[in-house]
């Protein structure tokens, strides 16, 4: 694209107490051409050192001495930062990713993804996505008694579970429409009573409703 300027890459501060994990992390997704603004051992430190202009994503393990990967999202939220969070988690940490999610976390992904699904996932959230994916269905359902979270009795059209599923993959409306060969706003219309089904404020939320419910 002549004369054109290359797009910003997007910039992130990672969090690990893992020294290795932190470096190790730092130097594949910088060679596949993501930003490292941060590296930070720990919430606090994070909190202490996020720069300015804030960054895209912050990408933090789940479990960490202090804070944690949850108290960091609350910390984040409580003072006014939006900044998207991705966190990265294991097949035992259901119950800590739905307190995640309840704090705020945009996206999950296991420790064992590899770096390109990181450098994917990270361009998604960034791009205002959510990613629930790659995390296991049934432990999830697992963490919560069978009807614990069901909806006052809602219940989804089988093409609001297909959409909601597509969501949950980290889709956009408009890759949805795409997928379904419909219209954009018809996705926006089903979304709408999707959230107004399940009394939720947004996609994330709606996606662990449907999946501890068993509406998914």
């Amino acid at each position: 694209m002549s004369g054109g300027e290359a797009p910003r890459p997007v910039r992130i501060a990672l969090c690990d107490d893992q020294a290795l994990v932190l470096r190790g992390l730092s130097a594949l997704l910088g060679d596949l051409g993501i930003e490292i603004a941060l590296e930070a051992p720990d919430a606090e430190t994070l909190l202490a050192a996020l720069p300015q202009p804030p960054v895209d994503v912050i990408v933090s393990d789940i479990r960490m001495p202090g804070l944690g990967g949850i108290g960091l999202i609350h910390a984040l939220r409580e003072r006014g930062d939006t900044t998207p969070v991705i966190l990265l988690t294991t097949f035992d940490d259901s119950q800590l990713m739905l307190q995640a999610v309840a704090a705020g976390a945009q996206g999950f992904l296991l420790k064992d993804a590899s770096p390109e699904d990181l450098r994917d996932a990270i361009a998604r959230v960034a791009a205002g996505q959510t990613l629930l994916q790659p995390v296991s269905l049934a432990p999830v359902r697992a963490a919560w008694p069978a009807g614990a979270a069901a909806g006052h009795g809602a219940s989804l059209t089988e093409r609001e579970r297909s959409i909601l599923r597509l969501v949950a993959g980290g889709y956009s409306n408009k890759e949805i429409a795409r997928s379904l060969h419909l219209s954009e706003g018809t996705i926006k219309n089903y979304m709408s009573d999707i959230l107004l089904k399940l009394d939720c404020r947004d996609r994330t939320h709606a996606v662990l409703k449907a999946i501890t419910s068993r509406l998914l």
